[in-house]
C-alpha cells in the first residue's frame, strides 16, 4: 500500500506515524514545502518570545527520527491532484501515484486588502521565516502596531510583549478575541491589556500603511494616524484548498469531510486546518483550526486509510489561552445554544466570569476567564454530554459549583450526591 500525505504540520506528521505503527510494510511519503524541518505553528510564538530556539518548534527531535520509521520526507509543493489517476503533480518532482491519500495542508494567513500591506517591515507571524524576520526586526522599544486580535493575534501579543516593544493592537470588532468571548469577557480582556501596559484599539479600521523614511505611517479609519516601525498581521488563516481546483474533491471553505475524514473521493482523506467536517455538538461541517482537532483527524484519516474503520465523532470548538498572564477559555456552543439556557457570574474588578450554556440539562458551551481549576471540567462535562438532571438548577444559580455538579453526576454514589 501507498500512501502519500501532503503536508508535514501536526495532522500530517501524526498521520504518518499512525500509518507506519498500523501498516509496517506501507510506503509513506510526507510532503512540506518549506524547507524546514517538520515544526509547530504554535510554537512561533515562544520563539519569538525566546523561551525556545528554533529547535524546539520541531514536532519531532533526532535527526532520523523519520528515516526510522521509513518515512519518506519530501520538501516539495503539490500543485493538483487526479483522483482517476490516483496520482499528484509536484512543482519539481513530476507526478507521484498513491493507493490512498491524506490532504493536509492547513492554512496561509490572510491580509486585508488595504493599501501599503506589500510594504517591507509589514509581517505575518504564519512561518518560521516569519518568525525569524519579525524577531530581527523588533527589539526592546520598537514601535509595533499587531493588527489583529483574535486567537493567533493574542498568542503574538504576548510574545511582542515579552519582547520589551511598544505594542499597539488594533482590531476591527467591537472586542478583542471577537471569535472566542462575548462583549464581557472580551472587554476585561482589553482592560487587562491596557494594564499591563499596552495600547489596545477596538472598533478600529486600518485605512492604509505608507513608507515614510525608515517608518511606517498606519492611518487609521477615524483619521488618526500613527509612525511605527513594525507591522505583525495576524487578521485570520485560509484554509490551502486552491490546488485542488479541477480535481473533483468537493470543497467549501475547506475540504469537505464525512465522519471517517474521508472526501467525496474514494481513498481521499482530509484532516487538519483544511478539514471541514463534522461539528460535535451540531453535527454541521466546520473547521477547528486547532492543533487538538488536527492531531486527532490525522490519527483517525490514518486508521481509515490503513483500513482500520474508525468513526469521528465531530471536532469540539475549543480554546485556551494565556494573554500576560490571563487564562481565557472557549468551548463549545459559547455564544449561545437556541432554545436554552444561559448563566454566568463575573467579577469585573478581579477578572474573573463563568458562563454556562446548556441544551436541555446538559452543558454545550463555556467561557471561562481567570478561572483556570474549571477549564478540563468543563471540557469534559461537554464532550461526554453528561445530564445534570437538578444539578442544571444548581448551576444557573452558581455556576461556579460546576466542580460539585461533575463529582456528583460522574460519582455521585462515591460522594453522597
Amino acid at each position: 500500500m501507498k500512501h502519500i500525505v501532503i503536508g508535514n504540520g501536526p495532522a500530517g506528521v501524526i498521520a504518518a506515524e499512525t500509518l507506519r505503527r498500523t501498516d509496517p510494510k506501507c510506503a509513506i511519503t510526507l510532503i512540506g514545502d518549506e524547507p524546514e524541518a517538520p515544526y509547530s505553528r504554535m510554537a512561533l510564538p515562544y520563539l519569538l518570545a525566546e523561551s525556545i530556539n528554533e529547535d524546539g518548534t520541531h514536532l519531532r527531535h533526532g535527526a532520523d527520527h523519520y528515516k526510522e520509521l521509513g518515512i519518506d520526507i519530501v520538501t516539495d509543493q503539490v500543485t493538483s491532484v487526479v483522483p482517476d489517476k490516483r496520482s499528484v503533480t509536484l512543482v519539481k518532482g513530476g507526478e507521484a501515484t498513491f493507493d490512498r491519500l491524506l490532504i493536509a495542508t492547513g492554512s496561509h494567513a490572510a491580509r486585508p486588502p488595504i493599501p501599503g500591506m506589500d510594504l517591507d517591515g509589514v509581517e505575518n507571524c504564519w512561518t518560521l521565516e516569519d518568525g525569524r524576520r519579525i524577531a530581527a526586526a523588533t527589539k526592546k522599544g520598537s514601535r509595533v502596531v499587531l493588527m489583529g486580535a483574535g486567537f493567533i493575534g493574542c498568542i503574538v501579543l504576548e510574545a511582542l510583549a515579552a519582547r520589551g516593544v511598544e505594542l499597539t493592537v488594533v482590531e476591527m470588532e467591537d472586542r478583542m478575541l471577537p471569535r472566542m468571548m462575548d462583549h464581557t469577557g472580551g472587554e476585561m480582556i482589553k482592560r487587562w491589556c491596557e494594564s499591563k501596559g499596552v495600547t489596545v484599539l477596538t472598533a478600529t479600521k486600518v485605512e492604509a500603511i505608507e513608507q515614510t523614511g525608515k517608518a511606517l505611517k498606519i492611518s487609521y479609519g477615524d483619521g488618526s494616524s500613527a509612525e511605527v516601525d513594525t507591522v505583525v498581521c495576524a487578521t485570520g488563516v485560509r484554509p490551502n484548498v486552491g490546488f485542488l481546483e479541477g480535481s473533483g474533491i468537493e470543497t467549501d471553505l475547506g475540504v469537505l469531510v464525512d465522519n471517517n475524514l474521508q472526501t467525496n473521493k474514494d481513498g481521499i482523506y482530509a484532516a487538519g486546518d483544511v478539514a471541514q467536517g463534522p461539528e460535535l455538538l451540531t453535527g454541521v461541517k466546520e473547521i477547528h483550526a486547532i492543533q487538538p482537532t488536527a492531531s486527532e483527524h490525522g490519527r483517525i484519516a490514518a486508521l481509515n486509510m490503513a483500513g482500520e474503520a474508525t468513526h469521528y465523532r465531530g471536532s469540539l470548538s475549543m480554546n485556551v489561552l494565556n494573554t500576560l498572564g490571563l487564562v481565557s477559555s472557549s468551548f463549545g456552543l459559547w455564544d449561545g445554544n437556541e432554545g436554552g439556557d444561559e448563566t454566568s457570574l463575573a467579577d469585573a474588578d478581579s477578572y474573573r466570569y463563568l458562563r454556562l450554556t446548556f441544551r436541555d440539562d446538559v452543558i454545550v458551551g463555556a467561557l471561562a476567564l481567570g478561572l483556570t481549576h474549571h477549564v478540563g471540567i468543563i471540557r469534559g462535562l461537554i464532550q461526554t454530554g453528561v445530564k445534570l438532571g437538578h444539578w442544571k438548577d444548581r448551576l444557573m444559580k452558581d455556576p461556579n459549583r460546576v466542580m460539585e455538579a461533575y463529582l456528583a453526576r460522574t460519582h455521585g454514589s462515591s460522594f453522597g450526591y
